[in-house]
């Protein structure tokens, strides 16, 4: 699950000197691709989906033009 979060962390931050951080729906778009490649657990990747913890995150500490889910 660690792994999971830092890795939506990592694509949606904004303060990386080397990218933007994305919009929520790529984010999740990449997360899936990530999933279905067999990189991250199917199971837990839908428990962090369902449970809304991504939005309850990205309502936080994320700029609110990223939130387009």
């Amino acid at each position: 699950m660690l792994g999971i979060a830092d890795i939506f962390e990592a694509l949606t931050a904004v303060d990386r000197p080397y990218k933007h951080g994305m919009k929520l729906s790529r984010a999740l778009t990449i997360m899936r691709e990530m999933r279905d490649g067999g990189h991250i657990d199917p199971g837990l990747f839908e428990v962090f989906v369902q449970s809304g913890v991504h939005l309850d995150y990205a309502r936080r500490f994320l700029d609110v033009s990223q939130i387009d889910v």
